[in-house]
């Protein structure tokens, strides 16, 4: 049974594998086509300068990856590309004139890649794809790793002694890479360029993983995911909760209230319209995100009147920023959550419309018809009263129907919900 449920999760570790990240591919690389299978990776490497091009724009994907590349790359992923070195020189290949001189120490000094016996660091050697898994195991938390998940894929003897245990580590993690054919690691090839992309961005991807002695102050991680749940239909609850910030994803829905009264033959496109939350909004762990009294502040996109046949009013806005009660600002990109991101007076009020034409017209109607009947005849007011009164409520409900809709009213402190469009984050 235990070999069967690490054979399963190697099974959906390997789905997850074969998903390609999304990133935004707005980096241009002139020797990775779209359709190159470590793309998305690469770019992602790129984008966050884990991994650099050429003065050309060139990535080489199919190059080797040295040990000094690898250590460098790795620092920048931790954010301890510029930590302060505070040991000597041990290693006998390494002078202070080596350009990467500060990197292999600072490699050294956190344990990330270490030296040989003899005293030497080898830089320029080109690291195996064992050996790296080796470094990912090394740095990332302890967990309970089953070397027999290792037995799924068809190389399995061919995975040194030493790297059987990191690179079970490794796969339950979901940090590894088995390209093109995935039932094989082959674990003693030369580590590729691409290769080496899709492992530092999953590393990236998973640095909750990553022990905290080699972490870096400065680098952003998730610490919890938390909800938010104003309203029970969004698309969205989820908070991030990092050491910089909180994110809040797009499709939360928040609720915010009208700051002045609002009323659409008022109002013009491009006029500011302000809201504020009533309340602190937080999220049910408890994280205050944006406290009493945040002002919300957007712009009117466009109003369009209500038409004949009661069509009511719309009005259209957008919020795109939120002051904290602390002067600090945050961007935000919201609009209503309501059809088609409009605000408009909802059925109850028109159906209410309609309930007074209808019981207007039909009152004109029931005086009309005790009118026509008392004059010849004061013993058939009964009947005109009969006839009258649908009459009128008739005409009243056809008048209600095809009169032009209501306009869009809002009360001072009337509260609407919003959704966000983008992400919104929140530095701490």
């Amino acid at each position: 049974m235990k070999k069967l449920l690490a054979n399963l999760m190697v099974l959906s570790l390997i789905v997850w594998n074969t998903i390609p990240a999304f990133a935004v591919d707005s980096v241009k690389i002139l020797d990775v086509n779209k359709d190159y299978w470590a793309r998305a990776e690469i770019v992602e490497v790129v984008s966050d300068n884990i991994m650099t091009l050429d003065s050309a724009g060139n990535f080489y994907p199919e190059d080797t990856v040295q040990r000094v590349e690898f250590v460098k790359s790795l620092l920048k992923l931790l954010s301890n590309d510029n930590l302060d070195v505070n040991i000597k020189n041990i290693f006998s290949d390494v002078s202070s004139s080596n350009p990467n001189y500060s990197d292999i120490l600072r490699s050294q000094q956190l344990g990330l890649v270490y030296g040989y016996p003899d005293r030497t660091f080898k830089p320029q050697r080109v690291m195996t794809r064992a050996e790296v898994q080796s470094v990912i195991s090394h740095i990332t938390k302890d967990g309970v790793a089953d070397v027999s998940v290792l037995n799924y894929f068809d190389d399995a003897n061919q995975v040194p002694s030493w790297a059987e245990r990191p690179y079970a580590k490794s796969l339950a993690y979901g940090i590894y890479v088995n390209y093109p054919n995935a039932k094989e690691l082959r674990p003693n090839d030369d580590l590729t360029r691409a290769e080496a992309a899709v492992l530092l961005a999953r590393l990236k991807d998973k640095i909750g993983f990553v022990k905290d002695e080699y972490i870096g102050p400065e680098l952003e991680r998730v610490i919890a995911i938390e909800h938010l749940n104003m309203k029970k239909n969004a698309p969205s609850h989820v908070v991030k909760i990092t050491n910089k910030r909180s994110i809040v994803l797009s499709g939360n829905v928040l609720e915010v209230a009208f700051t002045d009264k609002f009323r659409s033959e008022n109002a013009s496109a491009g006029q500011t319209v302000k809201f504020i939350a009533p309340q602190d909004i937080c999220t049910e762990e408890g994280t205050v995100l944006f406290p009493a009294n945040s002002v919300f502040t957007g712009k009117v996109l466009e109003i369009v009147p209500q038409k004949w046949f009661n069509k009511n009013a719309r009005v259209y806005i957008q919020l795109n920023e939120v002051c904290l009660p602390n002067g600090n600002t945050v961007d935000l990109n919201a609009k209503p959550f309501y059809k088609d991101y409009a605000l408009k007076e909802g059925p109850w009020m028109t159906a209410g419309k309609v309930a007074l034409w209808t019981v207007g017209l039909g009152a004109v109607g029931t005086g009309a018809g005790v009118g026509f009947a008392f004059i010849p005849d004061p013993t058939k007011i009964g009947t005109g009263i009969a006839i009258g009164t649908p009459v009128g409520a008739g005409v009243g409900l056809i008048t209600g129907l095809v009169t032009p809709g209501l306009k869009y009213h809002a009360k001072e402190g009337e509260q609407i919900y919003v959704i966000l469009c983008d992400d919104a984050s929140i530095t701490k």
